[in-house]
Order: structure tokens, then C-alpha cells, then sequence
């Protein structure tokens, strides 16, 4: 049914597992491959104009982390996407997998500078929330959204980076039990981005 549908709109090709696994070096012949146009990324101040809700990722270098984080994100209705040069490509192909193909429905930004880029939307009246497990962060319950969100997380490994936090208007943490240090960087997000969340409008 699926090939039907793209007859005729797109070239469709047939190939035996053996071919299939040859062309796309990929260990496993998936029944079906796309190739698609990347689609042109957005800027930090297209993201920063149009948005009123952005996730920004630093040193997210893991491609599954990417991927949920995109999914949250998009879920919880929050708008863009800003990665740091060493986060990974949210259109990876392991990214995109675990994102469900919202990937490609959620821009994307890449800053050369995330230090920099927070204080950019600070100054620009953004209400920046970094994610941290510091004793002395402020409970995420705390915070209340105002109509310009971005929530910073960091590596799972080293965290934020002192100077990304200390230029976000917010260090929060999600409360845990005892006994659990953190959360997931993409559970995390998941649960900040819901408690951030835009307020719907009818």
C-alpha cells in the first residue's frame, strides 16, 4: 500500500535483502529506504522571532537522546530546537528513528556559541531554565513560565557547563526521591517541557 501510494510521485527502486544491505551498509535490509532533501535549517534568531517555547541542547552528543528529546519537545508543544556544535544532528538517522519522523517537523537551530546564544535571549526578554542535579537549584516546581520559555540541558555525563548556567535566568532541578540522583536527559526534558508547556488556547 505504502509503495503504491509513491508510485508515480517519487522513483521507487526493488531490491532483494542482499542488495539492499550492500547500497545502505546498514547491518539490517530494511524493507523500506527514503532518501529525502535535508530541509534548510532555521537560525538561532528565526527560532528566537517565531518561537515562544525552545529546548536548547549542549553536548547532547547521543543520537537517541536527541531523538526523544525532539519528540517531548514537539509533544509538549514547545516550537524549536537549539544544539551547541558538539550535540549530535537531530536528523541523524538513529535520531530520527527515535524521534518517530518528528525530526523533520520540528526546527532546528545550530549555535556556535551556546554561552552566548543564552545571553542573547536573555537580553531579548527569554526566561532561560537550566536543568541541573545541584543541591542549590531552585525546584523546578518553583518556576513559573513566562511567555518566553528555553529550557538548557546539558551531557549526561558532565552536565551544563558552569558558564551556560550562570548566564540562564533559572537553575531548576526535578525533585527526586531519595537514593536517585537524575533523570534521563531526555526524561528530563520530557518532564520540564510539560511543566513549562504553552498554554493552550482555543
Amino acid at each position: 500500500a505504502v509503495v503504491e501510494r509513491l508510485l508515480g510521485r517519487v522513483p521507487v527502486f526493488a531490491g532483494r535483502d542482499e542488495m539492499r544491505r550492500s547500497i545502505t551498509q546498514l547491518g539490517m535490509p530494511y524493507s523500506i529506504v527514503a532518501l529525502f532533501e535535508r530541509p534548510a535549517r532555521a537560525t538561532v534568531t528565526d527560532l528566537a522571532t517565531s518561537a515562544t517555547r525552545l529546548v536548547l541542547a549542549e553536548a547532547v552528543d547521543n543520537p537517541l537522546n536527541i531523538g526523544s528529546i525532539v519528540r517531548n519537545a514537539l509533544g509538549m508543544g514547545w516550537q524549536g530546537l537549539v544544539i551547541d556544535a558538539t550535540s549530535v544532528d537531530p536528523l541523524a538517522r538513529r535520531a530520527m528513528r527515535v524521534s518517530m519522523g518528528n525530526s523533520l517537523h520540528l526546527p532546528y537551530a545550530r549555535s556556535r556559541d551556546m554561552v552566548a546564544t543564552v545571553r542573547e535571549l536573555v537580553d531579548a526578554g527569554w526566561q532561560v531554565v537550566a536543568l541541573t542535579p545541584a543541591a542549590d537549584a531552585v525546584s523546578l516546581d518553583e518556576v513559573v513560565a513566562g511567555e518566553k520559555v528555553a529550557l538548557l540541558v546539558g551531557s549526561e555525563r558532565a552536565g551544563l557547563t558552569d558558564e551556560a548556567m550562570a548566564a540562564a535566568t533559572h537553575r531548576a532541578a526535578i525533585p527526586m526521591h531519595a537514593g536517585v540522583d537524575s533523570l534521563n536527559v531526555a526524561a528530563a526534558t520530557a518532564v520540564a517541557c510539560w511543566h513549562l508547556r504553552p498554554i493552550r488556547r482555543s
